[in-house]
């Protein structure tokens, strides 16, 4: 063991060797040194357990090739893109929307220049960060003005916390929900410092509800959308215009929580009817959130909008420091919103409605060449086929609605659960991971969720 252990090299000769100095010069002498001492620390424990000097420590051409790789994975970037077949176009655990080139611009100019955020050119004065898109986007939605944090969760709590602390807020208690990750509305309550007030049954609350619990401590009446979720048969719920009158008779203001937050009529595009901030506010509600990466198709973002004497007191509290969005956001997201005003060509510009609207003659050329391409790599082992399948939205955003979709489907011949989770191993493992699903003893790989095709297609020249 003692000769195993003298055959190790000092760092010194590494680094002073002529390979040493050209590592050092691509990644700096301090990691070099760095990977160097783990390497050594490893070898020590294997000599140590085995008895036997690790391989590159015999040839130092291999302890040379084994840093720079080791050293260029250090550069990785550990949040990869991977490819998403999984028939579900916004999914929150492959990050939901994906911006659109306009958006994408945005943020890399805020990324590169200094960029006038909180700067007003015109009168050479200081301004505040969410003046552009409260300016564009308040005569899209109808509202007075606009509140930006960084997502609607922070949204939610924003308002409880400015409007409601220590006093209470009257809810259906049909609209308890729990959004992703386990975080429920009755937590973020308690978290903002109010007071719930649940009124109602699970499937059925009248407008007498809301009344009759009505105190000089209530604060103010919220609505929640329930977009991730449904509830059918025997049930009744308040519409926002009833809802309304009921806060203004006892001059209380009336908040809504849309959750995913659609900003143009959905069934336009075949999709189902998602109720939109602009209806709420002609309906009479005070203020409306919304997330700004799912049915908006943009970057994450909680979006406040409703009346100005409401908003400037949502920007005035401490809270929007900690929860604003930075300049990089805030300009995908600006760039997002002004693809609206040019309605008729969102489908090309926002890639979540250019997802969900393709026909199934654009998927079924899409699926072909995946077809091909898998049989030529995997045909010998696996059945594959081209299938109808149902994607979804995704994100809590319709889940009961299934969108008509097509997939290629992979069954191995053996029909063994463990040659699949190989195959999914492999796909994985890929420069660019394919993610699918697997349903019926089959991985599903669904076309509605796929961004880049053709990459796609280059990434499987790999397996």
């Amino acid at each position: 063991m003692n000769t195993l252990y003298r055959q190790l090299p000092s760092i010194d000769k590494i680094l002073n060797s002529a390979q040493g100095e050209l590592l050092t010069a691509r990644f700096g002498r301090s990691a070099v040194v760095n990977q160097l001492r783990s390497l050594l620390q490893l070898a020590r424990r294997q000599i140590a357990q085995q008895q036997q000097l690790p391989r590159y420590f015999s040839d130092f051409s291999i302890l040379y090739k084994k840093l720079a790789h080791d050293l260029q994975q250090q550069r990785q970037v550990a949040i990869k893109k991977v490819h998403n077949l999984t028939g579900t176009v916004l999914h929150t655990n492959l990050g939901r929307a994906l911006w659109g080139q306009a958006a994408q611009q945005a943020a890399l100019v805020a990324m590169q220049e200094n960029v006038a955020l909180e700067f007003d050119l015109s009168q050479s004065k200081r301004s505040h960060r969410d003046q552009y898109i409260s300016e564009l986007l308040a005569p899209l939605c109808g509202a007075e003005a606009v509140c930006i944090v960084n997502n609607n969760a922070a949204a939610v709590l924003l308002l409880l916390a400015t409007f409601a602390a220590g006093k209470e807020v009257i809810i259906s208690r049909g609209e308890l929900i729990e959004i992703g990750g386990a975080f429920r509305i009755p937590d973020i309550m308690q978290q903002a410092g109010c007071k719930l007030v649940e009124v109602g049954t699970t499937n059925r609350t009248r407008l007498t509800d809301y009344a009759d619990n009505i105190t000089e401590n209530t604060a103010l009446l919220m609505k929640v959308h329930s977009s991730n979720y449904q509830i059918c048969g025997f049930t009744e719920s308040v519409g926002e215009a009833d809802l309304a009158q009921l806060a203004r008779q006892h001059h209380l203001p009336l908040i809504s929580d849309l959750g995913s937050g659609a900003l143009i009529d959905l069934s336009a595009y075949g999709l189902p009817t998602e109720p939109t901030p602009q209806k709420m506010l002609a309906d009479g509600v005070d203020l409306v959130s919304f997330s700004g990466d799912k049915l908006l198709g943009g970057p994450q973002a909680g979006i406040i909008v409703g009346k100005k004497e409401y908003i400037e007191r949502l920007q005035q509290h401490p809270l929007k420091r900690a929860l604003r969005c930075d300049k990089v956001i805030l300009a995908g997201l600006e760039a997002t919103l002004r693809d609206y005003l040019f309605s008729e060509k969102l489908t090309d510009s926002n890639p979540t409605l250019r997802l969900l609207t393709q026909d199934p003659e654009h998927l079924q050329t899409l699926a072909e060449p995946l077809l091909r391409k898998l049989q030529e790599k995997l045909g010998a082992d696996y059945a594959l086929r081209i299938e109808t399948s149902s994607a979804q939205i995704g994100s809590g955003s319709q889940p009961m609605y299934r969108i008509p979709s097509l997939a290629v489907t992979l069954q191995p011949h053996s029909a063994k659960n463990a040659d699949l989770m190989q195959l999914i191993r492999s796909l994985k493992q890929l420069s660019q991971p394919i993610i699918g699903r697997i349903e019926q003893q089959k991985l599903w790989l669904d076309l509605r969720s796929v961004a880049n095709p053709q990459q796609l297609l280059t990434t499987l020249d790999e397996l």
